[in-house]
């Protein structure tokens, strides 16, 4: 079976909604080549409506500033959820119908590993209230935004186990977790 990864990145004070505001200059080095690593190790990327929209409008002119990065990330099979959109591009699906169900599809069929991108919004909370996520990857950055949505704001207590923690040379946490079998009451 496919697993689902969530990585996503998320500041000191738990913001998730304006990377690009605090990511710049960290996202670098071994930090980049990690991202670079994890995007080369799955068969396919899970996007909500937003995050779709974000990514599709400015990765198709990266390529020359990020190579074969961009160049993945423009021709990796895309699944998207949304209720409002119609129709997509940039090498993207639409999932129709109950995304629960679909995304449960998506994991039992043929391939490798699918990358869920962007954390916090509607389609994370979706998957981790039906245990659709098998491993989520938080970059903890050194940073306190002070205001912004907050990683997964709304949602029921979850616990989750600690499976892997990397500290690279500036000062992000790279932090991986599985969810626990059971939860507590």
């Amino acid at each position: 079976m496919r697993k689902i990864i969530e990585q996503g990145v998320v500041t000191l004070d738990g913001q998730i909604s304006t990377p690009q505001n605090w990511l710049g200059e960290l996202w670098a080095g071994e930090f980049q080549q990690r991202s670079r690593d994890l995007l080369f190790s799955v068969d396919a990327l899970l996007y909500g409506r937003l995050s779709y929209e974000a990514h599709a409008e400015v990765w198709p002119q990266m390529e020359e500033q990020f190579g074969d990065y961009a160049v993945r990330m423009n021709t990796i099979p895309k699944h998207v959820a949304s209720t409002t959109l119609k129709e997509t591009t940039w090498n993207a699906t639409l999932i129709e119908g109950d995304v629960v169900d679909e995304v449960a599809k998506l994991k039992s069929g043929p391939g490798g590993d699918i990358l869920k991108v962007g954390t916090g919004g509607s389609l994370s909370r979706t998957l981790l209230r039906h245990r659709l996520v098998d491993e989520y990857l938080f970059w903890l950055v050194p940073v306190i935004a002070g205001s912004g949505a907050r990683l997964y704001d709304g949602i029921d207590t979850t616990y989750l186990t600690l499976v892997d923690v990397v500290r690279l040379e500036n000062g992000v946490l790279g932090l991986t977790y599985t969810p626990k079998l059971t939860a507590r009451a």
